[in-house]
């Protein structure tokens, strides 16, 4: 059986590279040639843990391949799946031209039946769009080919991608005929023979499914993070309550971590773009509009929290940061509450130095040289007059505090993702405010407990 992936980006490489651990032969096709010509190298453009060393192995047992030519690649494969990027326009809607394109090219170039899925997140109702733009090219060709158009979702988090491919908690197939339904269940046998459920609807059904279940997880975390800025006013520790409404099973412990905003490629975008769709069918989601709202408010909590404890003085201020990417196990820095806190720390006029284990060049694209880029965490410390930890990298667990001590100027630690704990941190003499716990005032100075050290 052979498929044909077109996209190389996060979900195409992904998808590619578990469909040909199984056996299954897989063309990655993508416009962009240096970045065809790099993988052909196996030189790989996103940092994922487990990719490289899985595209690699099945590019030398001949089943992965790559290819800047759709053309060249269509004539025997059985399925073309569409994982092109859908960025947001302006107004939050999904840009659909490179889908379009992409189905286009299917139109121009097929000769036999085949099926063509979405994998690519998409607004409700792109499937039918897609069908119209293959019968265009077919029509004009004077062809009468059947084919298929379905939807396939992707439920991939970054960090954690080849496991959640290769052991779904389920996968969604929205299908309109019995063709289709049939190729996509024999596609995704190997991954349901252990029990993981395939679910089978119909495309529009399959469309919202990926939008709703984005929201949702977007509306826990904006809901969380409400709940601890409340909690902060009032005295009490979200850390408790956050335990004690995750032990309701009808709620779940899952998403309710408190912290500064969601990022990366898809909650914001799909927040965004399912706002729009209800916009053009005449109804407002008002929950997903307070969640958008709470999650902007929240990325700018950092920033002012910092602001706050010198006084609205940072000019020249050395500002550590630890922690780029919007989440762990990835360099992914879209949308990351980084980029906002980081921004707003420079335009104050402070001295910014960061560290991050696998986002360093990811975020030179977004900061050039106005910030120091440094090769350790604890070089980031040096000299400096406050540590914003501000993604929950497993290496900023368990630092070495006497060392942190040791180079800082002034012992103040804002923990963005509460992965310390309070009472620990004040005992060794750190001031230290998380989100979503009252701020204890320390008697001590830091001057005498820097001489102590």
């Amino acid at each position: 059986m052979k498929i044909v992936i077109v996209g190389s980006g996060y979900v195409g490489l992904v998808t590619g590279a578990c469909f040909s651990e199984v056996g299954i032969d897989v063309v990655c096709v993508d416009i962009d040639h240096k970045k065809i010509k790099n993988l052909k190298k196996g030189i790989i453009p996103i940092y994922e843990p487990g990719l490289e060393h899985m595209i690699k192995r099945n590019m030398s047992k001949e089943r992965l391949a790559f290819s800047t030519s759709l053309a060249d690649t269509i004539s025997d494969a059985e399925a073309i799946f569409i994982s092109v990027g859908t960025p947001p326009d302006e107004d939050g809607s999904a840009d659909l031209k490179h889908v379009l394109a992409v189905a286009r090219e299917c139109g121009k170039h097929m000769e036999d039946y085949k099926l063509i899925v979405t994998k690519s997140t998409v607004p409700v109702g792109t499937s039918e769009k897609v069908k119209q733009v293959v019968q265009q090219e077919l029509d004009e060709r004077g062809l009468k080919i059947k084919f298929d158009v379905a939807s396939n979702p992707e439920f991939l988090k970054e960090g954690a991608a080849i496991e959640d491919f290769m052991k779904p908690d389920r996968i969604v197939v929205g299908t309109e005929s019995k063709r289709a339904e049939e190729l996509l269940d024999r596609l995704y046998q190997p991954f349901t023979l252990n029990g993981h459920p395939i679910i089978f609807m119909d495309v529009v059904s399959a469309e919202m499914t990926k939008y709703a279940a984005n929201s949702m997880l977007a509306t826990k975390i904006s809901f969380i993070n409400d709940i601890a800025n409340l909690c902060e006013i009032v005295g009490a520790d979200i850390n408790n309550v956050r335990k004690g409404i995750g032990s309701d099973s009808r709620i779940g412990a899952k998403f309710i971590y408190p912290g500064i905003g969601y990022g990366g490629s898809c909650f914001p975008k799909d927040v965004k773009a399912l706002i729009r769709t209800a916009s053009e069918n005449s109804y407002e989601l008002q929950v997903l509009k307070a969640v958008e709202s709470v999650n902007q408010y929240q990325k700018t909590l950092m920033f002012k929290k910092i602001s706050r404890h010198f006084n609205g003085e940072l000019k020249g201020k050395v500002i550590a940061i630890w922690g780029l990417s919007f989440k762990p196990k990835t360099d992914d820095m879209r949308e990351a509450p980084s980029l906002e806190i980081i921004t707003s720390l420079l335009d104050a006029g402070a001295i910014v130095k960061a560290y991050d284990p696998e986002a360093m060049d990811e975020a030179k694209h977004y900061f050039e040289d106005r910030i120091m880029y440094c090769p350790d965490k604890y070089d980031a410390l040096i000299d400096a007059d406050c540590l914003a930890v501000l993604t929950e990298w497993p290496e900023f667990r368990v630092p070495n505090f006497n060392i942190v001590k040791r180079l800082m100027n002034e012992f103040t630690l804002f923990d963005g993702r509460n992965i310390y704990s309070a009472k620990e941190i004040y005992s060794l003499g750190f001031n230290y405010e998380c989100i979503g716990v009252k701020k204890v005032k320390k008697k001590s100075t830091n001057k005498i407990l820097k001489l102590v050290v």
